[in-house]
């Protein structure tokens, strides 16, 4: 039976880590920093009520243990042969280095070499979860540097595996030098970490899609719950039979599975579990540090935060330049990469239990590693300012400017920003209309293929006003922006409108959230993907429930005309459709000749059409005046294009032409 006191302990755990995991989404910061923070007030060097240190990490382990299961879902091995040309090289690159220069820098500072290269792994690891949401939040996440970014933090989150196996092995081998003992030490568990993987690879994989199979089969989601802990366990304690840590049998089992077609139900499943576990994890994190301690180390602390962000941002930089990135985009994507990572404080428990750091070290480096995510922020906020302090890139627009050269000067075509599914696609109608194009992408392999096809793509940053200008942007038809990336749109608005603010611009999102920014920001029209997605499943669904083909196309033809500006702006005449009396509402477009004799003539357009209509465009002595001005004086022959319902455009067409006065004024 449980006693009084663990059950106190369990809900004041529950009760603090609710209470700041909201405070900490309310900031719009990562729940990781306020689990830390629980850690840290219900820890022993703090006052108030404490938890019992040695039961929390007993169960926190498990935390690690699914952690890195739910990653191996994600990196089986038909994927990792995938990114090994692109992520995996630089991925590795980056970890390697930026271990290797940190420890050489810690062991000169006095540091064993056993814990230098702890404090090396430590801080090559990267915050996934911070990445991802700034840039979410920022709507870069589908950028350059953004998936760049993120392709290599969630890639360091593979690398702490083998770190996991080393350093208990390194604690084992302490107050030795790096020599034969440590060395057969090093060798004997990687030996053992590969039979674990040729036993769970060869002997389990062949049973586990079958019994996935079987289980799925019952229906039972609590059957199925039961059956992928077990699993993970199973591969945990294999592991941990052979002297290895059970993190790494997790992820090897989760590779397994993540081969199958139970990937994503697997996933669902054990999230649950890994959450709460990780959480508690990084609780128990947070009990090893002392705030009593930290006027005395604050100056080591943040030299090694600053130590952190600097050798990070140059190494990423040098490696991504090296591998062909363009050297902003290398830039911003080191200040992704700059900041400390949860798995740090990982690595940091490991090598603490392990004895390889001592307690004074642990809460130095924990600290700078903490400032350090503390700034993440502001450096992923600020990342496409700071890459702006080192100039522009030259790449893409010179590589433009070079083969646009070559083709000779264009007229009337289309510019697309962005050449993935939706730009291909729109690129490919335009081809078979004979109208030109001119597309931009910052994906090499995409545009080489592109261009093997003989299309016109070019790698280039359409969000620069200089590769714009290249692509002929002056004499250009129409911009279609086809990425989802908002930041960029608005960067592409702004420089379209400064110097061509009569181009119809175009823009894809991903759902109607952004419409009305990018519509204020100058967009002729903004497509929300979701939007069409949602009115062609709805269509299809009342045509199969039998509902009339007309009544469904009127209804979706409603719909559009209440979202799109371009499609209110229907002039009145015959449809292809027969709508009902109930359905002839809306708001539609009206052309309004004035007569020689019409009593508007001389008066303010602003006095003279009744304020429940819009002039959308003026038409004088053959010339098309979009959104004239109020205070224009009429002539006789102006075409007025009023926008308005259609009750109130007959009122106004009346009014203008015959010179009844507006009672609606």
């Amino acid at each position: 039976m449980i006693s009084e006191q663990a059950l106190v302990q369990i809900l004041l755990l529950l009760g603090a880590a609710v209470a700041m995991v909201l405070v900490f989404q309310r900031l719009r910061m990562p729940p990781t920093l306020g689990y830390l923070l629980v850690g840290v007030l219900l820890g022993p060097y703090t006052i108030g009520p404490v938890l019992d240190s040695q039961q929390i990490r007993v169960v926190a382990e498990f935390g690690i243990v699914f952690l890195l299961f739910t990653i191996g879902l994600s990196f089986s091995l038909p994927q990792l042969r995938a990114m090994r040309h692109t992520v995996l090289g630089l991925g590795l690159g980056q970890v390697v280095l930026t271990t290797a220069v940190i420890a050489l820098m810690a062991w000169l500072a006095g540091l064993p070499p056993a814990a230098a290269f702890v404090v090396g792994a430590v801080f090559a690891q990267s915050s996934t979860t911070i990445i991802s949401k700034q840039l979410a939040d920022q709507g870069e996440e589908q950028s350059r540097h953004g998936r760049l970014g993120i392709a290599m933090s969630v890639f360091q989150d593979i690398t702490a595996v083998p770190f996991i196996v080393v350093i208990p092995v390194l604690g084992m081998a302490a107050g030795t030098h790096f020599g034969a003992e440590i060395t057969r030490d090093l060798g004997w568990a990687l030996a053992k970490g590969a039979a674990a993987f040729m036993l769970l690879f060869v002997v389990a994989r062949p049973v586990l899609r079958p019994l996935f199979h079987v289980i799925a089969q019952r229906r039972s989601a609590e059957l199925f719950t039961l059956t992928v802990l077990l699993v993970s366990l199973c591969a945990a304690g294999l592991t941990w039979s052979l002297g290895l840590s059970m993190a790494f049998g997790a992820f090897l089992a989760g590779m397994l599975l993540g081969e199958t077609e139970f990937r994503h139900q697997v996933e669902a499943t054990i999230r649950p579990f890994r959450d709460v576990l990780l959480g508690v994890f990084f609780v128990s994190i947070g009990m090893l540090f002392d705030p009593g301690i930290l006027p005395g180390i604050w100056l080591p602390a943040l030299t090694g935060a600053i130590a952190l962000l600097a050798i990070k941002t140059v190494l990423v930089v040098a490696i991504g330049w090296l591998a062909g990135v363009e050297l902003p985009t290398a830039i911003r994507t080191g200040l992704l990469l700059a900041v400390g990572g949860e798995f740090g404080f990982a690595l940091l428990a490991i090598s603490l239990e392990a004895n390889v750091l001592a307690s004074d070290i642990v809460q130095i480096v924990f600290t700078s590693v903490l400032l350090s995510m503390a700034a993440a922020p502001f450096l992923i906020r600020y990342n496409h300012v700071i890459a702006g302090w080192f100039g522009r890139p030259a790449s893409g627009s010179g590589q433009a400017r070079d083969e646009l050269g070559s083709l000779g000067p264009l007229q009337d075509h289309v510019i697309i920003c962005g050449y993935g599914r939706i730009g291909q696609s729109v690129g490919h109608s335009l081809e078979q209309e004979g109208i030109e194009y001119i597309a931009l992408d910052l994906d090499a392999s995409r545009v080489f293929e592109a261009r093997t096809a003989g299309e016109p793509v070019y790698y280039a940053d359409a969000a620069d006003p200089a590769v714009l200008d290249a692509v002929g942007l002056a004499t250009a038809r129409l911009v279609l922006v086809s990425h989802g990336d908002v930041a960029a749109s608005l960067r592409i608005l702004r420089h379209v409108r400064s110097m061509r603010g009569d181009l119809p611009v175009m823009v894809r999102t991903r759902d109607e959230g952004p419409a009305e920014q990018l519509r204020e920001a100058g967009a002729t029209e903004v497509v929300p993907e979701t939007l069409e997605a949602s009115l062609m499943i709805a269509s299809h669904l009342l045509l199969l429930l039998d509902v009339p083909t007309p009544r469904v196309v009127a209804r979706m033809q409603r719909q559009w005309t209440n979202r799109y500006r371009l499609l209110r702006g229907l002039l009145l005449g015959d449809s292809p459709v027969t709508y009902r009396q109930d359905e002839k509402h809306g708001d539609r477009l009206l052309p309004v000749e004035l007569p020689t004799d019409s009593p508007s003539v001389g008066e303010l357009l602003a006095d003279a059409v009744p304020r429940t209509v819009a002039v959308t465009a003026l038409t004088r002595a053959g010339q098309r005046n979009l959104n004239p001005d109020p205070q224009t004086r009429l002539e006789p022959g102006d075409v007025l294009v009023l926008f308005g319902p259609i009750e109130e455009l007959e009122l106004a067409q009346r009014s203008l032409t015959a010179g009844r006065r507006k009672s609606s004024r």
